[in-house]
């Protein structure tokens, strides 16, 4: 177990303000740039308006922001008080949001201006009491004290919390997509978030490392804790954008950076330019390692790795530089066990394919469970071990290759998507009788969603209809591209979907294409109201 100021949020950026306290700590997209002496004094006083809200040790703390200073602000104040941080994402609405807010246990949340509406005609948990707004207008919502985060944000004060915090505590609980049901919200300790951070063998403290993914994501928050670590400086992107990226590179001086297989794709496809290698970045990772991968690293002259990670564990698998095997994710880091086995945990041979297991010899270095799903834990951690749910192979030299996933989720540009919360929303449609939703090739990388459905009996499903219903219910990114209407989903003699022979037919000649037809849903972006 490390010492306190070498996991801890608290100890940590106390150390650094101490050693290191004119040093650039974070820098903000269009947005200010503190010091390590001045991140320290901001968390404190915003823990201290956390305190003043009546925000304790071990409490859960709800933060729906975008990605900026007040979201990092509160997730570093929560955890100054020794309080958990449960980032939701902004796509959020409808029954999945009521899913996550009951699931929270938070009493207190703090909200962007510009989501409030979605909390409006929903089930609201007993427990959540409070809504600070940021960024914008209050407006009242039935059942809620609703009030000016500035009563947080502009506070000031040395809260300190009764307890030291420890690195087996709960730092975060982050969201990850259902498989079999909804969301479930993974608890994370300072010691996963440690053991991720440290698990990247190019990060220094002089880096200057790009945060472009979102901070209710584990890749956004393991991103931020990797190079605070260090005592790094971090630069924090609202999102990821092509057009702007090598901008950004040079404006800002950037060293390090992560990449999703579709925002290497978009960088490669972009015409060449006579300053491709004109930039600060000096290495990266990209996940998952495809041909665009190799080709970024000979373009752009950049020193590539990669990984695999999910929420739950804590970059167990990692590559050496410039890795040249396709698909491969590298190989368990020291410390770590992985196996590949069977459905009865039993290892399978060399070049088989089989379920991805993992365990850490430190404890507390991967999650500890799922919140308030005891039988959910319990399944994952069967027989001492964490099961992936992706299918992996491994090959003679040693290294581990991701082929599949196992379960029902989907990854579309960096999202995880519950086929299950797609499929519920799809059949709360009257037209539709049922619905089996599954992950299709994209061009760029990673997945498009194929959502294959069967009428009810005398109706018909009109794909833009269908597509105007579903925009307003579910996140941009799980609402489906292509639609298959048949007049009955296949089934096993159990009535269960054969979602195996659905994916292996992906997109048949009479499958409409969302995008094809025009219509294209882009990522949300909050407007700000004057006021």
């Amino acid at each position: 177990m490390p010492p306190l100021d070498r996991c801890v949020l608290r100890p940590l950026l106390e150390r650094h303000a101490r050693e290191r306290p004119e040093k650039e700590a974070v820098a903000f997209e269009n947005g200010p740039s503190w010091s390590y002496a001045e991140l320290r004094t901001r968390v404190a006083a915003v823990a201290a308006g956390l305190q003043r809200q009546g925000l304790r040790q071990g409490d859960h703390l709800l933060i729906w922001l975008p990605n900026g200073p007040e979201a990092l602000l509160l997730w570093f104040a929560a955890n100054w008080l020794g309080a958990v941080q449960v980032p939701l994402n902004i796509s959020y609405r409808g029954r999945i949001l009521e899913h996550v807010l009951g699931l929270a246990d938070a009493a207190l949340m703090v909200a962007d201006a510009a989501l409030l509406e979605r909390l409006q005609g929903i089930a609201l948990p007993p427990a959540l009491r409070r809504v600070a707004v940021a960024g914008g207008p209050v407006r009242p919502i039935a059942g809620l004290d609703v009030f000016d985060a500035e009563a947080i944000l502009a506070a000031t004060g040395e809260p300190a919390p009764p307890r030291p915090i420890m690195p087996w505590d709960t730092q975060s609980m982050i969201y990850t997509s259902g498989t079999t049901g909804p969301s479930k919200g993974v608890l994370c300790s300072y010691m996963h978030y440690a053991s991720s951070g440290m698990a990247f063998p190019f990060v220094r403290e002089a880096d200057r490392g790009l945060v472009t993914l979102p901070l209710f994501h584990m890749g956004g928050t393991g991103s931020v804790y990797r190079y605070l670590l260090h005592g790094a400086t971090l630069v924090v992107a609202e999102a990821f954008r092509t057009g702007s990226f090598w901008e950004v590179v040079r404006r800002d001086r950037i060293t390090c950076a992560s990449l999703l297989g579709a925002m290497t794709a978009f960088l490669v496809k972009a015409p060449p330019s006579a300053r491709d290698r004109d930039h600060t970045l000096r290495a990266l990772t990209i996940v998952p390692l495809t041909e665009e991968a190799t080709l970024f690293r000979e373009r752009f002259g950049v020193e590539v790795w990669t990984t695999f990670n999910m929420t739950e564990i804590a970059c167990p698998i990692f590559s050496e530089a410039n890795p040249t095997r396709i698909g491969s994710c590298g190989r368990p880091r020291p410390g770590i066990a992985a196996r590949i086995v069977d459905e009865h945990d039993c290892e399978v041979p060399v070049g088989a394919v089989g379920e991805l297991v993992l365990r850490s010899e430190a404890p507390w270095s991967m999650n500890h469970g799922y919140h308030r799903n005891p039988e959910a834990t319990a399944r994952a951690w069967r027989n001492g071990w964490f099961h992936t749910g992706d299918a992996f192979r491994r090959d003679a030299a040693g290294e581990f290759y991701f082929v599949d996933r196992m379960k029902d989720a989907i990854r579309r540009r960096g999202e995880n998507i519950s086929s299950f919360e797609v499929e519920a929303e799809l059949c709360a449609h009257p037209a539709v009788r049922e619905a089996a939703v599954v992950a299709v090739p994209s061009e760029f990388a990673e997945d498009e969603v194929l959502a294959i459905l069967a009428p009810v009996p005398g109706a018909t499903i009109e794909p833009r209809e269908l597509i105007a219903f579903l925009t307003p219910r579910l996140p941009h990114f799980m609402v489906p591209r292509y639609l298959r209407i048949l007049p009955e989903l296949p089934k096993t003699l159990t009535s269960k979907v054969e979602k195996h022979r659905l994916r292996a037919e992906g997109i048949t000649p009479e499958t409409w294409d969302r995008e094809a037809a025009g219509l294209r849903l882009r990522r949300e972006t909050l407007a700000r109201e004057a006021g």
